[in-house]
């Protein structure tokens, strides 16, 4: 059977590639597509009314972007792109028209939407310890003890835990 991202990959109607800091899409524009990473990185990030930026997703290479956006009409963050990226495009409706037909399809996607839940979930705990050491701590057990290799991804990983780099 192929993965998830595989299947899907297979429902797209194109590609795009975007720029280091180019927007895919921002807050309160409608949901037309789903989205596959193939390079590259993508931030999904909220900005509070005092200016804190918050970052949801990194989304890098084989990652699906804003899945929780597929039964919403309007995208409730922002996608920018954090380095030079290639995306394959899925629209919504065509997706959407592959769960009815498809059962295995549908029951592959839940089960990633029931990962990410559990996902959400950790962070928050993590969100909710009180040092910086139990935080990355417990943001390095969630990831398998995966160290970041490349420049800025600490950055980014302060972001995640919510601590200044």
């Amino acid at each position: 059977m192929l993965h998830l991202v595989d299947r899907l990959a297979a429902l797209s109607e194109r590609d795009r590639e975007l720029a280091a800091g180019e927007v895919l899409f921002r807050s309160r524009d409608p949901v037309t597509d789903m989205f596959l990473v193939v390079g590259g990185a993508i931030r999904l990030t909220r900005t509070l009314p005092h200016g804190l930026q918050l970052t949801l997703q990194h989304a890098g290479a084989g990652a699906i972007l804003a899945e929780a956006s597929f039964f919403a009409e309007r995208y409730h963050c922002e996608a920018m792109a954090s380095e030079p990226s290639l995306l394959r495009i899925v629209p919504r409706r065509r997706l959407a028209s592959a769960f009815v037909v498809d059962r295995d399809l549908a029951q592959a996607w839940a089960r990633h939407l029931a990962g990410e839940v559990q996902r959400t979930r950790a962070v928050a705990e993590i969100l909710s310890l009180k040092t910086v050491a139990e935080r990355l701590d417990a943001w390095l057990a969630l990831n398998d003890g995966a160290t970041p290799t490349h420049k800025g991804r600490w950055n980014q990983i302060a972001a995640e835990i919510g601590v200044t780099p």
